[in-house]
């Protein structure tokens, strides 16, 4: 009786951790869950009608949140919109929508960062640099700040699009590109401006990462790493000639890897000063100006080699490349060409394999082969798409300028 009782007690399902901010709860593109194999379409939970972004969806419990476009106003006003829905049946929590500079750049009107959910409290960062939370339960708002000095003025040509960072007592977003340049802390109980690091450098579209104790970005000039307090511990020059540089940056072992699409992609390592204790610099390692990465962060494959999704600047002729390649030297092991047109999102699963989600809205799992190219399963997800998915509750969360898809895992 005692067995039965035990396994009666056990759940069903062990389904992966939540997906609380940008890349997943690593915030390295990982998730614990593994997924087998399938064919056909993957099963659609739910779908429900949301407004246009580029931000990837976050899940806590039993809540998404996603930040999306917001109707225009009866005075024509602007705004964003942050849903909270119910992870089981997409049904509305909550919503929030507020007032924001009106701001049409190419490529998409909506958000383009990606929330964090942080100790109940939901933070989003609109394409203009509203900086904004919430309650996660109840919608109610906390603080909303401008982190540009002058929103429209010290934009970025496509917008703000840097995932926050909650790193301690802050949150860490990327300045504006003129007077509102810099890496900035506020207070995220408060919203108030902490501190602003690399002020004499633009920023850039990518969002900054906590690798060990050191914040880390790419800033339109250099990678950074910072401590809490926001000084600099190292900086490397790594300039984009179109101020464009929108991937994380990496750590594998003791190397730091940073891509952008037209400087390609440089590894350097931190080296301690022989003269005074405690200061370093960043010692380059390997630079590959053919790994031009646009905005999708690459992903370890074992210890040994990286897969990157490369393409070009070339908007006329668009196209993005998977490619292997090794993690020590930067050298090219196999490449599959025109797996999209400008980005595939790539998250490394449970058991190793890959979950690719191409900008035509398909997903694939891919095996971690570093000798080739090995397709295990593909299906249709959602309509065309730069956001990332979410991996949570059992179910991949995908969207695209219309829906938000709950597809279920298969079991």
């Amino acid at each position: 009786m005692m067995r039965i009782w035990i396994l009666l007690c056990l759940p069903l399902t062990l389904w992966a951790e939540d997906w609380p901010q940008w890349l997943g709860p690593q915030r390295n593109g990982s998730s614990s869950q593994k997924i087998a194999p399938w064919k056909g379409d993957l099963p659609v939970a739910w779908k429900v009608a949301v407004g246009e972004g580029n931000s990837s969806p976050v899940v806590v419990g039993d809540i998404l949140i996603l930040h999306v476009k917001g109707p225009n106003t009866q005075h024509g006003a602007s705004t964003e919109t942050v849903l909270a829905l119910n992870v089981k049946d997409g049904k509305e929590k909550w919503s929030q929508t507020y007032e924001k500079p009106k701001f049409d750049p190419l490529f998409g009107k909506g958000p383009r960062a990606t929330p964090v959910i942080h100790d109940k409290k939901v933070y989003t960062l609109g394409n203009t640099g509203v900086l904004s939370c919430f309650e996660l339960e109840t919608g109610k708002e906390i603080f909303r700040v401008e982190t540009l000095d002058d929103p429209v003025k010290d934009n970025l040509v496509f917008g703000v699009s840097a995932s926050p960072l909650i790193v301690g007592p802050h949150v860490i977003v990327q300045g504006g590109s003129k007077t509102g340049k810099g890496i900035k802390a506020f207070d995220k109980s408060t919203g108030k401006l902490v501190w602003t690091s690399e002020k004499n450098d633009p920023a850039s579209y990518a969002a900054p990462v906590l690798l060990g104790k050191e914040i880390v970005t790419l800033t339109g000039g250099h990678l950074v790493s910072l401590d809490e307090s926001g000084k600099t511990l190292w900086k490397h020059p790594f300039k984009d000639a179109l101020n464009e540089s929108s991937t994380t940056p990496i750590k594998v072992g003791d190397l730091y890897i940073a891509a952008s699409v037209t400087a390609g992609a440089v590894a350097v390592k931190k080296v301690e000063s022989p003269e005074k204790k405690g200061d370093f610099k960043a010692e380059p390692v390997w630079t590959n100006k053919t790994l031009t990465c646009y905005f999708s962060t690459p992903v370890p494959v074992g210890e040994k080699h990286l897969f990157m999704v490369t393409g070009s600047a070339d908007f006329l002729n668009a196209s993005v490349n998977l490619r292997c390649v090794e993690t020590a030297t930067g050298k090219e092991v196999w490449n599959k060409p025109k797996i999209g047109k400008f980005h595939t999102a790539l998250l490394t699963l449970g058991d190793g394999n890959i979950l690719a989600h191409f900008d035509n809205g398909e997903l694939a799992l891919l095996a971690p082969d570093v000798k080739e190219y090995k397709e295990l399963a593909r299906s249709k997800a959602c309509g065309s798409t730069w956001a990332h998915p979410a991996i949570a509750a059992g179910h991949i969360f995908v969207r695209d300028d219309k829906y938000l898809y709950a597809l279920k895992i298969p079991e």
